[in-house]
């Protein structure tokens, strides 16, 4: 073979390509990307530099970032699924330790106590934050996560083709829910929103004894609360499964999805002591009812004991399509993001249930304080008449792109164009901005001042 990291044989290839009826593997390519994606030159690659000279030009593309950091001047209002909050030190602490930082999720459980119990620890941590009986070892990140519970819900509910998701979803994740469905004869309809919230008199029309599901966000996209023990209703009439998407720092001052009979919830636990690094360090949550457990996708810890009555961490309900099950495997997502979830659980044991508490009232504060500042000025500003929590959408007189890129010269990440995340399904004068528990009142008053004259 010309390539050692390449272990098939020429003639296992020609056998292959026989199998499915090509010629080369070129070929393969070309019929999944389209040629004017397709890079045909060569390579040029420079020749290497010394360390020195490489250290040096790092130095120059890093000089080149704006970082919103204490003391940058360079402060951040950006939210949409990913946020500015507050990371203590001790996480990177107690997280960086070797044996974390080397460690994987187990493949052989008695060999790996330490980290299953981290991983025991966090599960039944997020349990108790969404109410809900289980939840799972983490999957990458929301997105993923909310993938998941819909193809569970497909599964639980196998006569059934439709699924119901309101417009209010964070866009990415309504997106890859089409990825996902696209070739499983799947109907996946969207309900139009009403002032930024999910219409009841609309999904009471949508639903039917069709749908396995309806999907909702709690606080929503933008930032709005939505009437979930209502929607939870309209779903369970119809035998649907009721999907609850929740930011988890919200369950500090919200109900959890488990007390208004949420069937399964997911959420992104970026807030969990995870920084905004491009696009933020994942974590997605899944959880879900007792009567669903063994369809759970990914890894779930349990707790047993020996046959000397010792307590002991293990890899259990195993369905995983890397296992030895894995002709019954109830989902191909096969790992989790362990050391996300580990320095997630790391956050939650610092805060505890007061520290949640007052995260979730600091955030709540600070974005009525800056919607309130904003309606001061510009009543008309304000998108959309709804309770809100950690974000809200607002008006610009000119395109919310050129607002963002004229308030980044001014110190601030503005927020984010709704239009840029959804290809204009939303219009362009639309402008997310968010106010987490790091936002300072004097900081808010500046954002609004520079604001004014693009709202």
């Amino acid at each position: 073979m010309s390539n050692p990291y390449i272990q098939t044989t020429p003639e296992q290839l020609s056998e292959m390509l026989a199998k499915i009826g090509a010629a080369s593997i070129d070929e393969i390519f070309n019929d999944q990307i389209p040629a004017d994606l397709q890079y045909k030159s060569s390579f040029e690659i420079p020749e290497a530099l010394s360390e020195l000279e490489l250290q040096a030009h790092l130095a120059e593309l890093a000089a080149r970032n704006r970082v919103a950091a204490p003391g940058s001047g360079f402060v951040s209002f950006m939210g949409g699924g990913i946020y500015d909050h507050f990371v203590p030190s001790a996480i990177m602490q107690v997280a960086g330790r070797q044996e974390y930082v080397t460690g994987y999720t187990p493949y052989q459980p008695e060999a790996s106590q330490g980290l299953l119990q981290a991983f025991f620890e966090y599960q039944t941590m997020i349990s108790r934050l969404y109410d809900m009986p289980v939840a799972n070892a983490s999957l990458y990140d929301g997105a993923s996560a909310v993938g998941e519970a819909v193809f569970m819900a497909l599964g639980i509910k196998t006569e059934r083709d439709r699924i119901l998701l309101s417009q209010t979803i964070h866009p990415d994740y309504r997106s890859l829910v089409a990825t996902y469905m696209a070739h499983f004869g799947v109907k996946v309809e969207t309900v139009s929103h009403e002032d930024g919230v999910t219409p009841t008199a609309a999904l009471e029309k949508a639903i039917g004894d069709d749908v396995a599901a309806v999907v909702v966000q709690h606080p929503n996209y933008f930032g709005c609360l939505e009437d979930v023990q209502k929607i939870g209703e309209i779903a369970h009439k119809s035998d649907a499964l009721f999907i609850v998407i929740a930011d988890p720092n919200s369950l500090g001052v919200l109900a959890p999805p488990g007390s208004y009979d949420a069937d399964i919830a997911v959420g992104e636990g970026q807030p969990l002591g995870l920084n905004p690094y491009a696009g933020g360090e994942t974590v997605g949550i899944f959880t879900c009812k007792k009567d669903f457990m063994r369809r759970v996708p990914g890894r779930l810890v349990g707790l047993t004991k020996d046959k000397s009555d010792r307590r002991g961490f293990v890899l259990t309900l195993q369905t995983r399509e890397q296992h030895i099950r894995r002709a019954k495997a109830t989902s191909n997502i096969c790992t989790n993001h362990a050391h996300n979830a580990l320095r997630s659980t790391i956050y939650m044991s610092l805060m505890g249930p007061n520290g949640m508490a007052r995260v979730a009232r600091a955030c709540l504060r600070n974005t009525n304080k800056l919607k309130n500042l904003v309606e001061q000025r510009k009543p008309e500003a304000v998108a959309f008449k709804q309770p809100v929590y950690k974000e809200f959408v607002v008006r610009t007189k000119s395109p919310a792109a050129d607002v963002q890129r004229e308030m980044l010269d001014r110190g601030f990440l503005a927020g984010t164009p709704l239009s840029l995340r959804t290809n204009a399904e939303f219009g362009e004068d639309l402008l997310l901005i968010s106010a987490t528990e790091k936002r300072t009142d004097n900081e808010m008053e500046q954002f609004v001042n520079a604001l004014e004259e693009f709202l």
